[in-house]
């Protein structure tokens, strides 16, 4: 499988801190003849093309970072799972869990490198689109339409995810540092409505597409986005997208219509289809057992691929170390924290750190007897016979919060596929030399697949809500039911549970809804062997708002001028 390399470059970064303050002048006064810098880049289209690899990269470090993870902190936070990590771990996991700052009061900025790395992806877009007008674009204008839609379909994501996250945010749309206070999220919305349109209008219809081009951002992948941010501004804030400038220009005025054209547009361009077979969107899920004897198959799977039909965008990850041979391994840093508690390394699953143990009355409540989706988002422990393994019981001794579930659809697996596409285990170092368990992993993150598409059109109130409705449903083995909001919201909960989302959905439909969701999850568990019980202080999720903690070290070196979020003030 080809992926799309970026490395590192030396183009448009910001600084460590979004607030620190560079120096104006050089020590010696020269221009350099080998590095790039502002003065002697974005000149050529080919130096266009290497900052758009930067901007990628940025978005990509916001999940190959040392951080929370937007994906880790969006399962925590809702009503599929626990904070979970070691039993003697810090209870960082458990403050995003609960909404809660006593049950770590140290842990004042749990996101401060998430802010940083979003921030510094925000940057790279900012300069790109800042130098458009310089750079020397061929006689046909359509590598500038394409680089600088996705230019501006990146900074959109970036921005939606962290408006999402933290809901008051200062907003950049150059490339400058400096101490700005946190603006009105209408203006932000509507900063990122207009680069989707904007991205929409300018990709090609047939861009991006093709497996050599998988992880790049297509105008079908835009017009996704377009669709979930307008359901969730609508839902969450109770109002029509659209903000009122200086000069008195409205943009951002998103309507409903806009959002299902989008999505209908998707549909009809014929370029996705659902997969036959649910479980064969995600490696663990996929994985065979062997017919004639115990344990797995090394060499079959049914995944299909990482660019397979249903996608429509996922963020994608280099290879592991033991065959990338260019340096580039940028792994997927968050998957690690997904995979059972440390050293309890089961074939066909590999070991992690135990985050976001599944709560059993979500699954309990949410699956209908016969729905595939169940056993290929969940590893049952106690069902698929791991509870017998040798290093079962010093995992379960280690593990926090442990409840006898955890996420199949991104765990480590004990596999990784060599050049000749053939399944191979690993070894204790990850690889089949040497390797870094927390780095390894590269498993892509999908962010928008073609199922959740179809569910969307249906919630905006497409004509064909049924047919969506039911390929949906008769893929997981399901009859159909009325087309009515209650059962899309619980459809999707069933189709899209542990793959970042359902949060987002609950909280759209309500701070009190998405706070009695979670409240409902409260039970037993085990805290390093020992029955505990979760349980949840109501008032102070619906403090937050659904927010996130604000990262305090970005709150003292702005002086200030960034304000704490309501409920994780001291």
């Amino acid at each position: 499988m080809k992926r799309l390399k970026s490395n590192i470059l030396a183009v448009g970064l910001a600084s460590a801190s979004l607030f620190a303050v560079s120096c104006s002048d050089s020590f010696l006064d020269v221009d350099s003849k080998i590095n790039s810098n502002t003065q002697n880049f974005y000149k050529t289209e080919a130096d266009a093309w290497r900052a758009l690899i930067g901007c990628y990269n940025g978005w990509r470090q916001t999940s190959t970072a040392p951080g929370v993870g937007f994906y880790v902190a969006s399962t925590v936070m809702g009503d599929e799972c626990y904070g979970g990590t070691g039993n003697s771990d810090g209870r960082n996991y458990q403050v995003i869990d609960r909404f809660d700052q006593s049950e770590s009061p140290a842990d004042l900025q749990i996101y401060s490198q998430d802010w940083k790395m979003y921030y510094q992806g925000v940057y790279r877009c900012n300069e790109l689109i800042a130098r458009e007008g310089q750079i020397e674009w061929k006689s046909t204008d359509s590598k500038r339409a394409l680089y600088m839609g996705e230019c501006h379909a990146l900074r959109a994501l970036l921005y939606f995810d962290m408006v999402r996250l933290w809901g008051n945010i200062p907003l950049f749309l150059e490339p400058v540092n400096e101490n700005r206070a946190q603006a009105d999220p209408a203006e932000v919305y509507a900063a990122i409505f207009e680069d989707l349109r904007y991205a929409i209008a300018n990709i090609p219809d047939n861009a991006n597409l093709e497996t050599a081009e998988f992880g790049r951002v297509s105008k079908y992948a835009a017009e996704s986005i377009l669709a979930r941010a307008y359901l969730f501004y609508t839902g969450y804030y109770g109002k029509e997208p659209g903000f009122t400038t200086a000069d008195g220009a409205v943009i951002g005025n998103v309507t409903k219509a806009e959002a299902l054209a989008a999505v209908e547009d998707v549909i009809s361009s014929d370029r996705y289809e659902l997969l036959s077979s649910y479980k064969d969107f995600w490696p663990a899920s996929s994985l065979v057992a062997n017919t004639t004897s115990a344990g797995w198959n090394e060499a079959a799977s049914t995944y299909a691929g990482d660019a397979n039909k249903e996608v429509v965008l996922s963020m994608n990850f280099t290879p592991m170390a033991s065959y990338a041979t260019d340096g580039s391994a940028d792994g997927n840093r968050w998957q690690v924290m997904m995979g059972m508690r440390s050293p309890l390394s089961v074939v066909p699953y590999y070991c992690g750190w135990g985050a976001c143990t599944v709560i059993p009355s979500f699954i309990n409540t949410i699956y209908d007897s016969g729905d595939a989706r169940r056993t290929a988002g969940v590893i049952d422990i106690t069902g698929e016979g791991i509870t017998s393994d040798a290093n079962y019981k010093p995992s379960y001794n280690d593990w926090r919060e442990y409840t006898g579930y955890t996420v199949k659809k991104y765990s480590p697996i004990a596999f990784y596929q060599d050049d000749n596409g053939t399944l191979v285990i690993k070894n204790a170092n990850m690889s089949t030399g040497a390797g870094d368990m927390q780095i390894n992993n590269c498993q892509p993150y999908n962010i928008m697949r073609y199922a959740d598409v179809l569910l969307m059109a249906a919630e905006l109130g497409s004509p064909q809500a049924a047919t969506y409705m039911h390929n949906v449903r008769s893929r997981a083995g399901l009859s159909d039911i009325p087309v009515t909001m209650e059962n899309i919201m619980a459809e999707r909960a069933r189709e899209l549970a542990f793959e970042g989302v359902r949060y987002w959905d609950l909280l759209r439909q309500g701070v009190d809804v998405m706070a009695n969701a979670v409240v409902a999850g409260a039970g037993q568990v085990y805290n390093g062997g020992t029955p505990a019980r979760v349980s949840y202080d109501r008032s102070k999720i619906i403090a937050t708002k659904g927010l996130s903690q604000i990262p305090n070290d970005q709150i003292v070196l702005s002086n200030g001028v960034l304000k704490q979020n309501d409920g994780w003030k001291n």
